[in-house]
């Protein structure tokens, strides 16, 4: 019994390496199966409209940028219990003990105040019951403006995106990524009702598609320093960390013929100088991970290729080109 214990105990711990190990190995090419990851800039943490590609993309899970009141703001979570502000009442603090001795004297016949003798009593006492109802009256107006939220100006806090728009029919990119994209014959036609701040053209349209391929490529041939020139500095570090974490395991992902089948802007922006533009892509790949010892394909099919749609956010500096700062699933 003991060995038959044994025996099974050795199966099922083999077996969750293997579930591990493979796990481990789907994930190939720049995001996959990574999750969501990078930097928006201000609407990091807001979820990007609804496209044709993409209805919905996941949120973002690793980030950079301060995750300020987020839960309020992405789709599915449930929002926070509203931090109830501070109320003084009759029983609590400063007007319990104000209000408890002095009722407590008026009935034992003392007086709001300790009483009025004599004659004055009476006057004395109605002269305290209007003190009351006038305190009374003050400190509820008092703690009444205290408990109102303020106003908070144009401009104020972080920029949010608008309730998502239904996409306009036409898909890609602007019409499939427009003509200059993926070749799919369409001039780049915007769909209306995409915020479009930044004025997104073909050549941009070309510089997205392009950034796609040069982009998994690089990761491909394990190209850091290509990395970090295509990307902006935290997707840069996460792609490192990918490539690191692969290298640790024996593993080599190859991707190939990368093509961009269709793909929508769903919204650009400027914060300060730096304008962003956030495109939902689906593409084919060959994407092939091998074990570096023996070549052995782990994952993937190199005769097969594969989909993928993504939701890709580029940043631009002033006189610099467009590199990739967030990569969400859909």
């Amino acid at each position: 019994m003991i060995r038959i214990a044994s025996r099974r105990s050795r199966a099922m711990i083999a077996l969750a390496a293997v579930l591990v190990f493979a796990g481990s190995a789907a994930e190939a090419r720049v995001g996959g199966g990574k999750g969501s990851f990078g930097s928006r800039g201000a609407r990091t943490w807001s979820a990007p409209p609804s496209t044709n590609t993409t209805p919905s993309a996941a949120p973002i899970q690793r980030s950079q940028t301060p995750d300020q009141g987020s839960a309020m703001n992405r789709p599915g979570m449930a929002s926070p219990a509203a931090a109830q502000p501070r109320r003084f009442g009759f029983g609590t603090g400063l007007m319990a003990g104000l209000f408890g001795a002095g009722l407590l004297g008026m009935l034992m016949g003392n007086g709001f105040f300790g009483g009025l003798a004599g004659l004055g009593s009476v006057i004395g006492l109605l002269v305290q019951i209007g003190l009351v109802v006038l305190l009374v009256s003050f400190a509820m107006k008092w703690f009444r403006r205290r408990q109102q939220p303020a106003y908070a100006g144009p401009g104020q806090g972080y920029a949010r995106s608008m309730p998502d728009e239904q996409p306009q029919p036409g898909g890609g990119l602007g019409g499939a990524l427009g003509g200059a994209l993926g070749g799919l014959g369409q001039r780049a036609q915007q769909p209306s009702g995409v915020r479009d701040e930044v004025g997104i053209g073909e050549r941009d349209y070309a510089a997205f598609e392009q950034s796609l391929n040069e982009v998994q490529e690089a990761y491909s041939r394990g190209d850091v320093a290509k990395l970090w020139a295509l990307a902006t500095p935290e997707m840069a570090g996460y792609m490192q960390e990918e490539l690191n974490d692969n290298a640790a395991r024996g593993l080599a992902n190859q991707v190939s013929n990368v093509k961009l089948l269709q793909g929508d802007l769903a919204e650009a922006w400027r914060e300060g100088s730096a304008e962003y533009a956030t495109v939902a892509m689906r593409y084919s790949l060959v994407d092939v991970t091998t074990e570096k010892a023996t070549g052995r394909v782990v994952e993937g099919d190199a005769s097969r290729p594969v989909e993928a749609t993504e939701v890709w956010t580029f940043r631009r500096d002033p006189g610099g080109s467009w590199k990739l700062s967030a990569i969400q699933q859909s």
